[in-house]
C-alpha cells in the first residue's frame, strides 16, 4: 500500500467517524430536565411523571439529572399557562392526561392547546361502571332500569365537575336514555369512600380507585368502557378477575370504549429534533418491565403514539367531544 493510498484511507476512516459522531450528537439535553405534573403530589398523572423519572434514570437513557415539579392547579391548567411562558426551552416536559385539550373547550384558562409540541401519548387508564355492594344492582341492566325509575334522584359521583368522570356520565345519558344527578367530588379517590360508605348509587371510576373497596367487598363492578375485556386474570373479589368484568357495549350501554390517555408535552418553539429525543426517549421507558408493571398495578392498556398519529387521535378526540360539549351548554369561548 502506497504512502498516499494509506493517507486516503486514513482520511475517509476519519471523515467516516466524524460523520457517525454528528449523527449521533443529534441534540441531546445538556441541563437537568423538569418533568411538570400537571397534578398534585400522589395523583395519577404525578405517579405517571414519577415512574418515567426513575426508569429513565435507573437504565441512563438521558445525559442529565430529572426533577418533577407539580403545577396542578386549575385541574391542571396551571401547568399549561406555566408552559406559555416557557416557550423553545427543551428541557421541560408537561405531564397530563387528554384533560390538556379538553379544558381549553370548556372552562377559561391561560393557554392555547395549538401553542404546546405534543410528544406522546404512553398509556390509557380504563373506566368501570361500579355501584355499591350494598346496592339491589346486580347487573348493567338492573342499573339502569334503577336509573331510569328513580330519574334525577339516582345519584352519580366522580372527580370534579365537567372533568372525565362527568363527560362520561353524560355519555351514559345520553345512549342509555337516561337523567341522573351527578355529584362532583375532589378526587376519584373521593368519589370511591362515597360509593363504598353506600352514599352513592354509582360511580365511573378508574379500576386502580376502586380496586381496594373491590377486594374488600364494599363496592361491585358491572361493567367496563373497553373494546375489548381487560388483561388481569388474577381473583381480585373472591369469584372475579378484572378480565371477568363485562363489556357495557354488550350491556345496554352503547359506548364503544372510553378511556383517558396519559399524555407528554412541550412548550411551543421547540425543534423537531429536539421533540424526537424525548420520543425515542419515552418509547424505550415504555419497553422496560418497570413500566409494564406500573401499567397492570393499575390495570392500565398500553397506548403509545406520536407523530402524525397522535395528531390524528387529538383531532377526533375534540370533535367529539366538541358535540357532546355544546349539546350540554359547555363550551365556551378562550
Amino acid at each position: 500500500m502506497t504512502i498516499q493510498f494509506k493517507k486516503m484511507a486514513l482520511g475517509i476512516a476519519l471523515l467516516s467517524s466524524f460523520s457517525a459522531t454528528v449523527a449521533q450528537a443529534a441534540w441531546a439535553p445538556t441541563k437537568p430536565i423538569e418533568f411538570i405534573a400537571s397534578a398534585g403530589p400522589g395523583g395519577g398523572t404525578d405517579q405517571f411523571a414519577r415512574i418515567v423519572q426513575s426508569i429513565v434514570q435507573k437504565y441512563n437513557l438521558t445525559p442529565t439529572s430529572i426533577v418533577v415539579s407539580n403545577k396542578g392547579g386549575g385541574a391542571g391548567t396551571e401547568a399549561f399557562v406555566y408552559g406559555e411562558g416557557i416557550k423553545g426551552d427543551a428541557h421541560k416536559l408537561i405531564f397530563s392526561t387528554n384533560l390538556a385539550w379538553l379544558m381549553p373547550m370548556i372552562t377559561k384558562v391561560g393557554y392555547k392547546i395549538e401553542d404546546m409540541t405534543p410528544v406522546a401519548t404512553m398509556a390509557a387508564d380504563e373506566f368501570v361502571l361500579w355501584t355499591s355492594a350494598s346496592a339491589p344492582y346486580k347487573t348493567t341492566q338492573e342499573l339502569l332500569a334503577a336509573a331510569k325509575e328513580k330519574k334525577g334522584a339516582f345519584k352519580m359521583g366522580g372527580a370534579q365537575s365537567k372533568d372525565t368522570d362527568h363527560i362520561l356520565t353524560r355519555k351514559i345519558e345520553e345512549v342509555a336514555g337516561l337523567n341522573v344527578t351527578y355529584i362532583p367530588f375532589k378526587s376519584g379517590g373521593e368519589a370511591a369512600v362515597q360509593l363504598a360508605g353506600g352514599h352513592l348509587d354509582s360511580n365511573t371510576n378508574n379500576p386502580g380507585e376502586n380496586a381496594s373497596y373491590w377486594k374488600a367487598g364494599k363496592v361491585r363492578p358491572l361493567c367496563v368502557f373497553s373494546s375489548s375485556p381487560l388483561s388481569g386474570t388474577d381473583k381480585v373479589s373472591k369469584d372475579m378477575s378484572w378480565s371477568d368484568i363485562p363489556l357495557c357495549k354488550d350491556n345496554g350501554i352503547a359506548i364503544d370504549a372510553f378511556n383517558m390517555p396519559r399524555t407528554v408535552w412541550m412548550a411551543g418553539g421547540v425543534t423537531a429534533e429536539e421533540t424526537a429525543y424525548y420520543v425515542d426517549m419515552l418509547k424505550k421507558v415504555a419497553e422496560k418491565p418497570e413500566w409494564k408493571a406500573w401499567l397492570a398495578r393499575g390495570v392500565q392498556s398500553e397506548f403509545f403514539q406520536d407523530g402524525a398519529q397522535l395528531n390524528a387521535y387529538i383531532k377526533k378526540d375534540v370533535s367529539e367531544h366538541r358535540d357532546l360539549f355544546e349539546k350540554n351548554g359547555w363550551l365556551v369561548n378562550n
